[in-house]
């Protein structure tokens, strides 16, 4: 007798690839299966520190304590006073277990908005807060993360830093839902905070003003476009806008650094912080450290230069961060990087 297997299994084949909705239902079950097999994350070891990344590692997430944090204190924000308050305001709120917000901090680059978030975290690690580091990339497993922190005691703010996407991304859907959207109750112990210098997060164009075209292309729709990409900013419950500061406040915080940093601050690196400035096109938090930076380290190779604490080094550390334990007490406050 003549084998038949192999004709009928090519014409059952060919029958599914005509059947477009029983290809579709074959795909579907696929990954419902694939996802039920996939590895769940485990919980961290959440008295390893007060911050965490999340991570992904031969396609499992995971969340990795952070083991050296750069310290900020709230105090040493300078020049954004009406920002702060509102972000310390809110956080405040939602330690203590008080309705409060999502929020969106925008505006100039290098002026404090991932410093302040920082700063709030170490303000409050003590009452509970902990933060989690989410990349952009990485936002369609918030899912999961919530998952992780629900029913915890602590209080955690996922944070996303230098947020936006471009045209054709797809991850800020998932954001979206996490924010305000999903079937699922927001959990009470989770609230998302994003930095960026776009205000809604999402490119827009000139070209979208005159998309109501009468071309076979044109969008039949134009206003539901620009709907879809304002939606997303619209669901952090409190926008923060930060500005470029002004030449004087440029001037104080170079005038912090270079003294944290054991030099003067006086005519010469005055005439130094501006022309810095200008070569960068920016005055801002970020600008004044690395010149500061720049500065000390120059000033200090001099014959017979020593700064303040006699060893020609600054005191501060990398990224704004504070010097080692044994040597806090001996420093001074003073103004820390802005991001």
């Amino acid at each position: 007798m003549r084998n038949t297997a192999p004709k009928r299994a090519a014409a059952a084949l060919n029958a599914v690839a005509a059947d477009g909705d029983a290809t579709e239902r074959i795909a579907a079950a696929l990954e419902r299966i694939a996802d039920a097999l996939a590895p769940r994350p485990k919980a961290p070891d959440w008295s390893a520190s007060i911050a965490f990344r999340w991570r992904v590692r031969a396609g499992v997430g995971q969340l990795e304590p952070v083991q050296h944090l750069a310290e900020i204190d709230l105090a040493d924000l300078l020049n954004i006073d009406q920002a702060r308050d509102l972000v310390v305001a809110n956080t405040r709120q939602f330690v203590a277990g008080r309705p409060a917000n999502n929020v969106l901090l925008t505006g100039a680059r290098g002026t404090g908005k991932s410093s302040l978030v920082r700063a709030c975290l170490h303000a409050y690690a003590r009452q509970g807060l902990r933060l989690i580091e989410v990349d952009k990339s990485d936002l369609h497993n918030l899912g999961d993360i919530i998952e992780l922190v629900q029913g915890h005691p602590e209080r955690f703010i996922i944070f996303s830093d230098d947020l936006s996407f471009e045209e054709g991304e797809s991850s800020y859907k998932a954001l979206k839902s996490a924010l305000d959207g999903s079937i699922a109750a927001a959990s009470d112990n989770v609230l998302i905070y994003a930095t960026s210098n776009r205000r809604h997060l999402m490119p827009e164009h000139m070209r979208e003003n005159l998309a109501a075209t009468h071309d076979e292309d044109g969008e039949l729709h134009p206003a539901e476009t620009t709907e879809e990409k304002i939606s997303l900013s619209e669901r952090f419950g409190l926008w923060v806008n930060f500005y470029g500061f002004s030449q004087d406040e440029y001037l104080a915080i170079c005038a912090r650094w270079v003294e944290q940093l054991g030099q003067r601050f006086e005519e010469a690196a005055q005439t130094a912080a501006l022309q810095w400035a200008r070569e960068r096109g920016a005055r801002s938090g970020r600008v004044a450290l690395q010149f500061a930076r720049d500065w000390a380290g120059r000033q200090a190779v001099r014959p017979g230069a020593k700064s303040k604490n006699g060893s020609g080094r600054g005191s501060s550390g990398q990224n704004g961060s504070k010097p080692l334990p044994d040597k806090r007490k001996a420093i001074s406050k003073s103004a820390k990087p802005m991001r």
